[in-house]
């Protein structure tokens, strides 16, 4: 969420942010509704303020009418009877007019809450202005020592490959026909080393963050309330893409969703809380189940392990103090710890800055991480030429989540003492899998059918350097 003091002072920069992004939305109109509630808040402060006064004024002015109603007589004492009606009454219409603006500000607040929470992170000035994914730009790409990209993986390796679909059948590491019998479309089946491959990227990319980046390790929640998504930013832009749990019609208060992230649990841990600004920078990982409806990609990859509803990531956190210049050195940071554990798997990768367009409502800077996989891209002479797939995405947020969450530090204070601050937020994929299989499985493939295991992965599938065709 917005600043809505900032917007108030420079409505200008919101609107161009939107702009830049692709969104329409209705700044005008929440400006006036603000303006509207604020001057019903000022009165009904005024209003209070009299209330106030009249109440001190009231008992020694009844006191001394009844004192001289007791001698009164004939018009003296109707005189002093009206009196005491009157103000006796003044309070109570004091309290009518407070109920009527109280009504005003009680009709504009879901309104305004509404519009604010539609209106979109501005875009950093140094992110590139685009209206899709096909407007980010290339910043930099890595691969394995005797692997040309450019080349292909033929000519690097001398054999034709084999997509992850064929390495998958041939290899029985995954069973689609039962997947989809059980859950219907873009479902499957992990099985033998395709499973355990699968927990080996899991539990080697939470050890490389735990013990060598120093992340603390965490299991969150992955069905939550509504509040949590939409502090998360996830709703209300994204609720297309969740399961919803209808729990109200089952009679109970609150309806649930399962997320799409580990980002939303590791996130709404300390939601309404005042955090110590010397426990920050907060640095969490997680593994969790992720699930996500795939709205609006029909027909999109739908054969493989690319797009599915269902899959397991390793998420980090992290949560700092409200600096740019220390958010900006964590995004970097965070993207580095990928490009290591990418490095370690010997898989060819590139870095994309995502541009204004593909941002999203939440990120004021977005870097995607993209595999190169061989069997993606165009078919030539019955062979797939290779592509790019993204497989990470690291979000630069401030305090857009942080002030929905309400999730601060006390600055340069003692417990007690000091100004709160909404703490800033950072998010980036460590490994989601198993769509990391994809590139694992295609380029460390072999001209028998085999695929060999990474080093690294080696330790978490007992000694195992190969996948080899049952014999």
């Amino acid at each position: 969420m917005i600043d809505i003091k900032q917007l108030r002072e420079n409505p200008a920069r919101f609107k161009d942010g939107a702009a830049r992004k692709g969104m329409e939305v209705q700044i005008d109109r929440l400006l006036r509704l603000d303006e509207e509630k604020r001057a019903a808040l000022a009165q009904l402060e005024s209003l209070r303020a009299e209330q106030k006064r009249i109440e001190k004024d009231l008992g020694p002015q009844m006191g001394k009418l009844n004192g001289e109603l007791k001698k009164a007589e004939g018009e003296a004492r109707a005189l002093i009877e009206k009196q005491l009606a009157d103000l006796k009454a003044r309070p109570m219409a004091l309290k009518e007019q407070a109920g009527d603006l109280e009504k005003i500000v009680a009709r504009l607040e879901p309104e305004i809450t509404s519009i604010l929470l539609t209106i979109p992170q501005p875009p950093d000035g140094d992110v590139p202005v685009g209206t899709s994914s096909e407007d980010n730009i290339e910043v930099r790409r890595w691969a394995p020592q005797g692997f040309d990209i450019a080349a292909g993986f033929e000519k690097s390796r001398g054999f034709k490959p084999r997509t992850h679909q064929e390495l998958v059948r041939d290899l029985k590491l995954a069973d689609f026909a039962r997947g989809v019998k059980m859950a219907g479309t873009r479902s499957y089946v992990l099985t033998g080393p395709g499973m355990l491959l699968h927990q080996a990227v899991l539990r080697y990319a939470m050890d490389f963050m735990v013990h060598k980046h120093g992340f603390q390790a965490m299991s969150v929640p992955v069905i939550v309330r509504e509040e949590c998504m939409v502090g998360t930013g996830f709703f209300p832009a994204g609720r297309e893409q969740a399961y919803h749990c209808d729990e109200k019609a089952r009679g109970e208060t609150h309806d649930l969703y399962l997320t799409g992230t580990g980002e939303v649990g590791l996130m709404g841990l300390h939601q309404d809380e005042i955090l110590d600004e010397a426990s920050l920078p907060l640095k969490y990982v997680t593994v969790s189940t992720c699930f996500r409806r795939e709205a609006g990609a029909a027909g999109k990859d739908t054969a493989g392990l690319y797009r599915i509803h269902q899959f397991d990531k390793v998420e980090q956190v992290v949560i700092c103090k409200a600096d740019e210049a220390e958010s900006r050195q964590w995004h970097r940071q965070m993207i580095g710890y990928v490009e290591h554990l990418l490095q370690s798997l010997e898989l060819p990768y590139r870095l994309l800055q995502c541009c204004t367009g593909d941002l999203g409502v939440k990120n004021a800077d977005m870097v995607d991480i993209e595999c190169w996989m061989p069997g993606r891209g165009e078919v030539v002479n019955g062979s797939p030429t290779g592509a790019f797939g993204e497989t990470h995405s690291a979000s630069r947020l401030y305090d857009f989540q942080c002030r929905r969450l309400n999730m601060r530090y006390r600055a340069g204070g003692d417990a007690g003492k000091g100004t709160t601050v909404f703490c800033h937020s950072l998010n980036n994929t460590v490994a989601a899998s198993p769509r990391l299989l994809i590139p694992l499985l295609e380029m460390h493939q072999q001209p028998d059918g085999s695929v060999a295991i990474p080093a690294a992965l080696r330790p978490y599938l007992n000694g195992m350097d190969r996948i080899s065709p049952a014999k």
